[in-house]
């Protein structure tokens, strides 16, 4: 049994990534967060494309919502803003450089995306949160757990803040785990900010504390909803409707 495990282990570890890095890609270091899908098409051979055609821009600072139903395509644009996947055809820029001349750490420095179901970590809430800049001074912690409407609960465990939340969180309610992972990301401090159905989990009352503190940190950034909660699209600025793997308004 060991063996056949193993053996899966090596053929997992021996696949070539399908996203890799030019020989001497651009190192950014600071970026003003205006994204671009250029003519994006990507499929995943699943009975015809998840995206087709997709052209749009958001401008600098300005905060978007993606909305449509399941299976529109709303995360593959997340996960190709990301670089996570390689559109098939079309481009999509960061300040105008294509995402595929830019080194994944700065791009990854500087656009951050809050799942949906986000990973935690077996660890202390301060350190979950942490993981995003672990430079960050106790102070800067608390301002994020703050402004993701989640210190009032920390507060309240036997430990604060060194409250080990448990394996993949299970210590945590799923709305709590979304609300530290958006902590974590406030923290990170970002050009770009994607918050991929990142509220799903919550009720109303913690909703509203999440928009309120993105829309104060996020001030002047770029911000990206993908979310089917009118809530949350009634707050940006612009959105756009997916629809049969196209933007249709």
């Amino acid at each position: 049994t060991a063996r056949v495990s193993l053996n899966r282990i090596h053929q997992i570890s021996d696949v070539e990534p399908e996203v890799v890095e030019r020989p001497e890609p651009i190192v950014l270091d600071r970026v003003r967060g205006e994204v671009t899908f250029d003519d994006v098409s990507f499929s995943f051979d699943r009975n015809g494309p998840t995206l087709e055609h997709v052209t749009f821009k958001v401008r600098a600072g300005e905060t978007v919502a993606i909305v449509g139903s399941s299976g529109t395509g709303k995360t593959t644009l997340a996960d190709l803003l990301l670089r996570l996947l390689n559109p098939d055809a079309g481009t999509v820029r960061l300040d105008g450089h294509d995402l595929r001349d830019l080194s994944l750490a700065s791009l990854r420095r500087f656009v951050v995306m809050v799942e949906q179901e986000p990973f935690v970590f077996h660890a202390p809430a301060a350190e979950n949160i942490r993981y995003a800049r672990p430079e960050a001074t106790d102070d800067e912690v608390v301002t994020a757990a703050r402004a993701a409407g989640i210190h009032d609960f920390i507060a309240t465990l036997p430990h604060g803040y060194e409250t080990v939340v448990g394996e993949r969180g299970d210590a945590f309610s799923a709305g709590e785990r979304q609300r530290l992972a958006v902590a974590r990301a406030y923290l990170a401090d970002p050009a770009v900010l994607i918050l991929d159905e990142a509220t799903a989990s919550l009720d109303p009352v913690s909703e509203r504390q999440v928009v309120r503190g993105y829309k104060e940190l996020m001030r002047g950034r770029t911000t990206i909803l993908i979310s089917h909660r009118f809530e949350l699209a009634r707050e940006v600025d612009r959105v756009f409707v997916l629809d049969a793997a196209r933007i249709v308004e």
